[in-house]
């Protein structure tokens, strides 16, 4: 149980992801599983707020006082819609979805493919937050891109086959949308990319980075 690192979450993408991210790092990630009614998530204006309410209600259900225990909350935030659906993301995809957001910008179309990934300007966010035990910390991060003018794949989850990620740069970087990167999905979606190239550009990897760089004992306390 040393490197077991309990997760608070009811979808399977997100453990797989997760999983496929930590387990290199010696890892070994587990699905901690709530009754619906045992969990609220507090209506707030930013994910991090969201994130802390999960840990204090994950921490009581953890198999022991001293195990760790992860949560995550993420939003796509649309430019165009003042950064709806931003913390309502999981609300909107449960009753618009990605049809929903898509007829939202129909309006928003140009002959110019820079100038249309402009109008279209969007971002997913994650905040993870994580308790080691003693502490509670939060790691950030952020995938900028656009929405697609159509659905596309159907891997992922949530509104991945609507979000094109925004090209990185050779350190990773993201890239404004006249710039070809080095890495690419060539104007693919979420979902219509391998999981393996998604997780190049994901923002959940990103925050789980940011986590594990506030935590270089780790190796050492766990």
């Amino acid at each position: 149980m040393e490197n077991v690192i309990w997760f608070l979450t009811g979808n399977a993408g997100k453990l797989a992801e997760a999983q496929q991210h930590l387990h290199p790092m010696g890892y070994e990630v587990r699905q901690l599983m709530a009754e619906p009614s045992s969990v609220t998530e507090p209506q707030a204006s930013d994910l991090e707020t969201v994130a802390r309410a999960k840990i204090e209600q994950a921490r009581s259900l953890l198999p022991s006082p001293t195990a760790k225990v992860m949560v995550e909350d993420a939003g796509l935030f649309i430019d165009a819609l003042n950064g709806f659906p931003g913390v309502y993301s999981s609300y909107a995809f449960d009753t618009i979805g990605c049809l929903g957001v898509l007829r939202l910008l129909t309006h928003l179309t140009s002959d110019d493919p820079v100038q249309a990934k402009r109008l279209r300007a969007a971002r997913f966010q994650a905040v993870a937050g994580f308790w080691d035990g003693e502490r509670t910390l939060f790691g950030t991060g952020v995938c900028p891109g656009s929405i697609s003018a159509e659905m596309q794949g159907e891997a992922g989850f949530g509104f991945d086959p609507v979000f094109i990620p925004a090209d990185l740069d050779g350190e990773g970087e993201p890239l404004s949308p006249d710039v070809l990167g080095v890495e690419s999905t060539h104007g693919m979606t979420f979902g219509a990319v391998e999981p393996s190239k998604k997780q190049v550009f994901s923002h959940r990897r990103k925050a789980l980075d940011d986590l594990l760089r506030q935590l270089p004992d780790l190796s050492e306390k766990v």
